[in-house]
């Protein structure tokens, strides 16, 4: 029997311009960058708020006095108050999370429009106190009198005084993604120069890309509060005049002997915010929007993170495919993360591996060769930025806008994540 199975449309998306941490936005938390994102992707659409259903937000580096960001959205954009919105958090792949979970909702039918993305500030990160001094903190706090709280320090030592920083590192681990980054490029035999031409192609394309107008639908233009003089329009880490000679110069980060990872060949440290409204087909159809595009399918997977850390797309790739009903070769637009050139790199040797097949995801064959030459054609996470809980949501527009663009019928998304964790999502034009 015939069953009518609902599509999910990617209706439109939006992002601020990606900046350097500590540069535009260095004043400006996850929050203030969410709010400024959604409150104009929602005014560009022309949808009328009171039929948005849900906001769904991803967030990496949660505030300790916001940790709901996806409501502090709602209540901080003039959304009606009686939207709901739940913040979820799964490293580099939480805004991908916020849109797969909207997604759900949409198919199993229980909302017809709803709000997803991320925001991520580098700039405004929680720097916590050591734990005998946070004890004195709180012992002093219920003290009455001034002795009773000043004598709560007595026991406290210079040491105590100093600020405990969140560090980028796998806490089961203890390695940072650079570290694992730098183990897979040793054990794939991925060169110093090969990440580096991978990188300027990254450079070289965002700039074009940008000069072209190819980004004016997607990238916003922010005035940065509470002065208003500071006006952002373009992303401020694309380099479209580096060289291979410049790039070479650079010394490695994490191994500084023997390593290839340096800044000019992995993603920097950014804040921005991305997001997109998805609706059904049916209600899309009732407004009279055209969609950019459509949720086909997608998965999530998970390797050993003392393994090889950023391989997660590799286990989540074929599965997604196998439930989009399509194979590699029918991809006419991919779109990888780039956290490092080594982990593209890497990626894309695992997947057209037949060894990797046979051994690590149970296949006969391999799941299909990328040529790097085509992923990416308008630069990725090295040039453009990465704030960790908007990324997956600037890629997943990217791809929508470029099927568009170029008229092909699919399109791929990967993103790998801290934890060992990967996603890969297939998207389709009407």
């Amino acid at each position: 029997m015939w069953q009518y199975t609902p599509r999910v449309a990617v209706v439109r998306g939006l992002r601020t311009p990606f900046a350097k941490s500590g540069t535009h936005y260095a004043h400006l938390s996850a929050l203030d960058l969410g709010k400024l994102v959604v409150a104009e992707l929602v005014q560009r659409s022309g949808i009328d708020p009171n039929t948005i259903q849900e906001v769904v937000f991803g967030n990496v580096i949660p505030s300790v006095k916001a940790p709901n960001i996806a409501r502090e959205i709602i209540l901080g954009t003039g959304l009606p108050r009686k939207v709901p919105g739940f913040t979820v958090s799964k490293a580099c792949a939480s805004s991908n999370q916020a849109i797969t979970s909207a997604a759900d909702m949409i198919f199993r039918g229980y909302a017809d429009i709803v709000v997803a993305g991320g925001s991520e500030s580098l700039s405004d990160i929680p720097i916590l106190f050591s734990k005998n001094f946070a004890e004195a903190l709180v012992t002093s706090s219920k003290q009455k009198s001034v002795g009773g709280k000043l004598g709560s320090f007595r026991k406290i030592r210079p040491k105590d005084l100093a600020p405990d920083a969140p560090a980028i590192a796998e806490s089961t681990t203890g390695l940072t993604m650079g570290e694992s980054a730098e183990k897979m490029a040793k054990e794939n035999g991925i060169t110093r120069e090969a990440q580096d031409k991978f990188a300027l192609q990254s450079h070289h394309r965002a700039a074009e890309a940008t000069a072209s107008g190819r980004f004016k639908d997607e990238v916003m233009t922010v005035l940065v509060p509470p002065g208003f003089d500071d006006i952002v329009e373009t992303d401020n880490l694309i380099r479209g005049d580096s060289t291979l000679e410049a790039m070479a110069k650079l010394r490695p980060v994490f191994d500084r002997k023997f390593g290839t990872i340096t800044a000019a060949n992995a993603s920097p440290l950014t804040d921005g915010a991305a997001a997109v409204i998805l609706m059904s087909e049916d209600k899309a159809k009732e407004l009279g929007i055209k969609p950019i595009g459509f949720i086909k399918s997608y998965a999530y997977a998970a390797t050993d993170p003392f393994d090889q850390l950023l391989q997660g797309p590799v286990f989540a790739l074929p599965v997604a495919l196998e439930r989009a009903k399509i194979s590699l070769k029918d991809i006419g637009v991919i779109e990888m993360h780039e956290a490092f050139a080594a982990q593209v790199l890497s990626n894309i040797q695992w997947i057209g591996s037949k060894k990797i097949a046979q051994e690590r995801l149970g296949r006969s064959e391999p799941v299909g060769e990328i040529d790097p030459e085509k992923i990416n054609l308008t630069g990725g996470s090295i040039a453009l930025g990465h704030p960790f809980g908007a990324t997956g949501s600037r890629i997943v527009t990217t791809v929508c806008n470029e099927l568009q663009r170029t008229g092909q019928q699919y399109g791929l998304v990967t993103v790998c994540a801290a934890g060992g964790i990967g996603v890969a999502m297939v998207l389709e034009r009407e």
